[in-house]
């Protein structure tokens, strides 16, 4: 009778060692925790097919559960596309039908909807990002372009509220991406902003990657 409560007795003090480390191994192991993504693109008007095909790559090594929205920067901004980045049939009919003019550009106003569109994402409970694709010249209505003097305290305010923020602006010229650097990196940082022209823009879907944290 003695022996089998001893047996007992070990067995219990054994299960409860084991189960304690179990537990803190378990306490210490760092799990990834996947987050959904929302890139928020804002296009140019462009029968370029470098740059569509451009987006539509990127849309490609994005989640399925990833949402991506569309802007047409043209005489005014508008969304053309919502929906899964794994979509890339409908993704193809949108820019066949909507990308092909050469209308003047809107960048200002398209990336105001963007941000617009990345808070009320944030609250969905997705990582938000933009992405500005484009030549960045200046067209058409003046109020409808990018103000460099408002631009950058207007990004500061919607991280208030996302703070982990990227974006990128590829396809622009060297001396437009210039500014972009120079306005926007005290705001972003060197992480959370990727620039690229034409002859990088290959190679910098890996940095956009990393700064939505994947």
């Amino acid at each position: 009778m003695n022996k089998r409560l001893v047996i007992i007795g070990l067995l219990i003090l054994v299960t409860a060692l084991v189960g304690k480390l179990l537990f803190v191994f378990g306490k210490n192991i760092k799990l990834d925790d996947f987050h959904k993504s929302a890139v928020i693109f804002v296009i140019k008007p462009s029968e370029n097919l470098q740059e569509v095909k451009y987006i539509k790559s990127l849309c490609a090594v994005l989640d399925p559960e990833d949402e991506v929205k569309i802007i047409k920067s043209s005489s005014s901004s508008y969304l053309i596309y919502e929906g899964s980045a794994a979509d890339s049939s409908n993704i193809s009919k949108v820019f066949e039908e909507f990308s092909k003019d050469t209308e003047a550009s809107s960048y200002g106003e398209g990336i105001k909807k963007a941000l617009d569109h990345a808070l009320t994402m944030k609250k969905e409970g997705y990582v938000p990002s933009v992405v500005v694709v484009g030549d960045l010249v200046n067209e058409g209505d003046i109020s409808k372009q990018i103000n460099w003097q408002t631009l950058p305290k207007n990004i500061e305010k919607v991280k208030q509220y996302i703070p982990e923020l990227a974006m990128m602006f590829i396809y622009a010229s060297p001396e437009k991406l210039d500014i972009v650097k120079t306005k926007l990196n005290p705001v972003l940082g060197e992480t959370k902003l990727i620039i690229a022209n034409k002859v990088g823009a290959d190679k910098a879907n890996r940095r956009f990657l990393k700064a939505i944290g994947r």
